[in-house]
Parts: C-alpha cells; sequence; structure tokens
C-alpha cells in the first residue's frame, strides 16, 4: 500500500479488547504508516504508567493530558493512532478526530472482548476489570458499550474487528481495512 495517498492520521477507536493495538500495528505495516498507541505515547511522555497517571492526578487530570497528547499526534501524518477506549468519551475529543484524520470505529461481539480481555495476564493491565468474574465482566463491557455508543458512533468508519484472533486473521483484516481506507480518498 506504498502508494496510499492521504496522509491524514487514522483513529483506531472502540472498547478495550477490541484490537486496536493489534490490529492497529498490522494496518500500519500494510499502509507504511508509522503506529502510535496513545496511552503509550502519553506513558513515554509523562515517564509514568497509565495507572499512575490516574492516581497523580485523577480521572480528569488524566483526561486533560490525554487531550493534550491526541492534540499533538493529531497533528502527524501517516500515522495510525491506537486511542484508548475511553479518549472519544471525554472533550470533544471524537469531533477533533474527525476533523483532523479518519476515525474506525472497532466493533466486536461482547463476548468475544470477554474472552480476550480473560486470557491470562489481560486483567491484571487493566487493573478496572481485574477482580470481576465472568458474569460481571460481561455486564461491565454491555454497560460501558451502551454508554460509549454515542461518541463511537460518530467515527467515519465502523469495521468488525472480530476476527483478529491469529497473525493470518489479523493481516487478512487489516489488508480488508486498508482498502477500505484506501476506496475513501
Amino acid at each position: 500500500m506504498d502508494n496510499f495517498a492521504a496522509v491524514k492520521p487514522i483513529f483506531l477507536i472502540g472498547y478495550m479488547g477490541c484490537g486496536k493495538t493489534t490490529l492497529g500495528r498490522a494496518l500500519s505495516r500494510q499502509m507504511g504508516y508509522e503506529f502510535i498507541d496513545l496511552d503509550i505515547y502519553i506513558e513515554n511522555r509523562y515517564h509514568r504508567s497509565i495507572k499512575e497517571l490516574f492516581a497523580l492526578h485523577g480521572e480528569e487530570g488524566f483526561r486533560k493530558i490525554e487531550r493534550r497528547m491526541l492534540e499533538e499526534v493529531s497533528e502527524f501524518e501517516r500515522t495510525v493512532v491506537a486511542c484508548g477506549g475511553g479518549t472519544p468519551c471525554y472533550f470533544d475529543n471524537i469531533s477533533l478526530m474527525n476533523s483532523k484524520g479518519i476515525t474506525v470505529y472497532l466493533t466486536t461481539p461482547t463476548e468475544r472482548i470477554a474472552a480476550r480481555l480473560s486470557l491470562p495476564g489481560a486483567k491484571a493491565k487493566r487493573p478496572i476489570i481485574a477482580g470481576k468474574t465472568d458474569d460481571e465482566l460481561k455486564q461491565f463491557i454491555d454497560g460501558n458499550l451502551k454508554a460509549r455508543e454515542p461518541y463511537y458512533s460518530q467515527a467515519s468508519i465502523t469495521f468488525d474487528s472480530t476476527d483478529i484472533e491469529t497473525a493470518s486473521t489479523t493481516e487478512s483484516t487489516a489488508a480488508h481495512l486498508a482498502n477500505i481506507l484506501t476506496a475513501r480518498q
């Protein structure tokens, strides 16, 4: 996809576990774009983990930091940005992303998200779900998805990211998304 003409950033949004980072890395390789995971970008800039930033600044303070970093990466060219699950839901972040680039809402059924988040190590990386049983996790995901849908649904493109379970299916799913993005130019 070296001939991909657009230089606008591509913002991947959606709930945790929907594949923003996994699919984003594959998509950026196929398109010849840089890949940025917004949470890692923030951690590298602030030399603290997201968990530490939440503890130090509270959610409101963290969301202000996240907004500043989103503004920064929205000026980058030829970049795929995997946003945090809550990023589009604060301030006018979804409007900013839509005005600066192309937003892609990655959808995945609750059951698949819950299965991904139940994998060994996944809960440990996400303290908000660490102590939840499988049923509690599904209810938590359903509730959050309903609350966030009004923001997620404002994306330029809605794309099913269910089938990214293997390297091969991730690559073919990324190729399909790259074709959609190319056709939009």
